[in-house]
């Protein structure tokens, strides 16, 4: 069992809990992002609206909450850098975005502007949780072993999400089995009942599992360059935060591969996300039923498990850079048969798909660029880590409603997520990782860890 679980990155207790983050917010990933919620949006929250107008109100939504994030991140992580509190902000994003989450509970038939804003706090709540999750990576994980480690956590996510997700769809098919109301005579609240609580479970699934990181992942020493004082009161450090951030911005010309790298994933990491948000809104709206819908997230989910696991040993053998390209390449195919999708047949083998090179695509691109930072940094460059990932969720969700209000149609749409992966595939080819890694180990050499 100690061979096996170091073959999976997870050989150590701190790297298990670690992982678990993965676990547990990837409940609000599958159930409220990407299958059930976008489904209760276009259907109930969005009712009385144009066709069409639903998943286009669920596009709006994403891209304000990935402006808000962008806005909040660098800041962020240098405060938690600065300040030693990488778990504190972690905590306290996951708290807003679980609250968020067992607000929906609330959202009825038409509530469609409570709905966007829940729906914009969660993912505001997980996205921001998500960048200190990153950033604490390079200080839990080894350089030989950050790979295996990454692809884990994301295992562990397909995992987490897809049984509580399983535990979702049986209580929203068969709400009679677990005692909630049924039958063909039910009001609009007593109907709606089973996927509002599925709502509040991810709220407690979220919180629940996110006390093993709390307990087990030490805390990693504040930074500070040399001759800056330490010691600061909270005000101070929130003043030297911006300084520290300015700093980050300018150094990042020398990072000149981690910052080629951060480009490439912002544009092919576009692609990705918009698939993930709004393959359920659209299917929905081409008539495949709820069932199918969630039932080809589980797929996703759980072909996810050991296709993660497959990336992180592909990335032993071709390097995570090659591994990552793999991934795009598919990326390509599904976007392509995603434009003639006609059936809920045709929805379940792309399914299959994107779970085969969803989550080794995004692990070994969080892995890649914490090899190329200096670990006593890395709250800051994860934060800027997360401009870029949330950036790259605005474009492909605008993209999307923007097609529809001049008049395409969903299909369209998702055909033009292209355009993001081969430019990604394009701008990746240019990085050059062992050139980054070497830059960013003399870095860590000459740093000043208080």
């Amino acid at each position: 069992m100690p061979a096996f679980l170091q073959r999976l990155g997870l050989h150590r207790a701190e790297l298990r809990a670690w992982a678990t983050y993965d676990w547990a917010v990837s409940s609000m990933q599958t159930t409220v992002m990407a299958a059930v919620f976008p489904i209760y949006f276009v259907r109930v929250a969005s009712a009385g609206l144009p066709p069409g107008r639903g998943a286009q109100q669920l596009a709006y939504a994403n891209t304000i909450a990935m402006v808000v994030i962008v806005a909040l991140s660098p800041m962020l992580g240098a405060l938690a850098d600065h300040s030693a509190a990488k778990k504190r902000f972690l905590a306290a994003f996951a708290l807003v975005g679980a609250a968020a989450c067992a607000g929906m509970f609330t959202i009825g038939h038409g509530d469609v502007t409570r709905a966007s804003a829940l729906y914009a706090i969660a993912m505001v709540g997980a996205s921001g949780s998500m960048a200190f999750y990153g950033a604490l990576l390079p200080h839990v994980a080894r350089a030989d072993e950050i790979d295996r480690v990454s692809t884990a956590g994301y295992a562990l996510g397909y995992l987490g999400g897809g049984v509580l997700l399983a535990l979702n769809l049986a209580w929203i098919q068969l709400p009679g089995s677990f005692g909630l109301p049924s039958g063909p005579d039910l009001t609009r609240a007593q109907a709606t009942l089973p996927t509002r609580l599925a709502f509040l479970s991810v709220a407690v699934w979220w919180l629940v599992f996110t006390i093993p990181i709390m307990r087990r992942v030490a805390e990693p020493p504040a930074t500070r360059e040399p001759g800056e004082p330490a010691g600061r009161a909270l005000l101070s450090a929130i003043g030297a935060s911006f300084v520290r951030l300015a700093h980050t911005a300018r150094e990042l010309r020398g990072f000149r591969q981690a910052m080629l790298l951060l480009l490439a994933f912002a544009v092919y990491n576009d692609g990705i996300q918009t698939i993930i948000k709004m393959a359920t809104a659209y299917g929905s709206e081409l008539g495949i039923g709820q069932s199918a819908l969630i039932a080809a997230i589980l797929v996703v989910q759980f072909v996810g498990i050991p296709f993660a696991f497959a990336f992180g040993a592909l990335a032993d053998r071709l390097g995570a850079k090659r591994a990552v390209m793999l991934g795009l390449a598919v990326y390509v195919v599904i976007a392509i048969l995603g434009y003639g999708m006609r059936t809920a047949t045709h929805f379940m083998l792309l399914a299959l798909l994107v779970g085969m090179v969803q989550g080794g695509t995004q692990a070994l691109s969080r892995s890649l660029f914490a090899s190329m930072v200096p670990p006593h940094r890395s709250g800051e460059f994860f934060g800027f880590f997360g401009v870029f990932e949330k950036f790259s969720g605005i474009f492909g969700p605008l993209l999307f409603a923007v097609v529809v209000q001049l008049g395409g149609t969903s299909r369209s749409a998702i055909l033009s997520v292209i355009v993001f992966f081969v430019v990604g595939m394009l701008l990746l080819t240019r990085v050059d990782v062992a050139a980054g890694r070497a830059y960013a180990q003399r870095v860590e050499e000459e740093a000043i860890i208080v």
